[in-house]
């Protein structure tokens, strides 16, 4: 229970607006200079829809109140860009939606509160808690957009290994390190890491995000998961969104 408000202001730039790069498939296709962009529309038809990923709701209205903030650091903004759902560069056409994991009953959700032991309303809060919001972004692009829109995000992995602060104004969205992690390898090419932030009491805490380009269109995913940060359960981006959004991308 310490880590709440911790966990909070951890995740504050979601909900206000929410070391190498390991970078797989470099060798995948390109979008070539011929490449022409998916309009608006194409885009929002691609982008994963309600009814599309087992077991989560998606809401493309609940990712409309995330707002990008503005970064300390320019060579990390690609990593702001993708954990609120923007596109990273100047993309002719962006989308996103939020993918919010749909919790099953347990028996002691069954139970009034009067009837909980002090450590069973600890363990349901938790377990409440426990579920994987992710950010979803689609952003595509003319030409060799796409593959620079990549690069920019894999340089800044690399670039930003140190942390970084997503908004200037504040201190909540402060992210101590930026690490490279083993991610789906969809696509033609994919880069994932997790971001750490202090909380409470010396405690740390990681979100975890992918993006993937699937020829001149790049899919990004930002998960947070406030149980799993409050207990310190590991998670990661969920393999069913990124599954069910890159086949729709085909």
């Amino acid at each position: 229970m310490k880590r709440s408000s911790g966990v909070r202001a951890a995740a504050t730039v979601v909900v206000s607006a929410l070391s190498l790069a390991l970078v797989t498939g470099c060798g995948g296709e390109s979008g070539g200079a011929d490449a022409k962009a998916l309009s608006s529309a194409e885009l929002k038809k691609a982008l994963i829809a309600e009814g599309d990923v087992d077991g989560y709701k998606v809401s493309t209205a609940e990712a409309m109140k995330i707002q990008t903030p503005n970064t300390v650091d320019e060579k990390c903004k690609p990593l702001v860009q993708v954990i609120t759902g923007d596109a990273p560069a100047d993309a002719a056409a962006e989308a996103k939606t939020v993918a919010t994991q749909e919790k099953k009953p347990t028996d002691t959700a069954s139970k009034s509160i009067e009837d909980l032991s002090e450590g069973e309303f600890e363990d349901a809060f938790n377990e409440s808690l426990s579920v994987d919001v992710t950010v979803v972004g689609l952003s595509s692009y003319d030409g060799d957009g796409a593959e620079k829109a990549f690069k920019s995000v894999s340089d800044a992995v690399e670039n930003c290994a140190g942390g970084f602060t997503a908004d200037e104004k504040s201190d909540d969205g402060k992210f101590t390190e930026v690490a490279a992690e083993k991610g789906s390898g969809a696509g033609d090419e994919s880069v994932a890491f997790a971001l750490t932030s202090d909380l409470e009491d010396g405690e740390t805490g990681q979100a975890h995000a992918e993006v993937v380009r699937h020829g001149n269109t790049v899919a990004t995913y930002y998960t947070m998961n406030i149980g799993a940060l409050m207990t310190g359960k590991a998670y990661t981006v969920p393999a069913a969104v990124v599954d069910a959004q890159g086949a729709k991308l085909k």
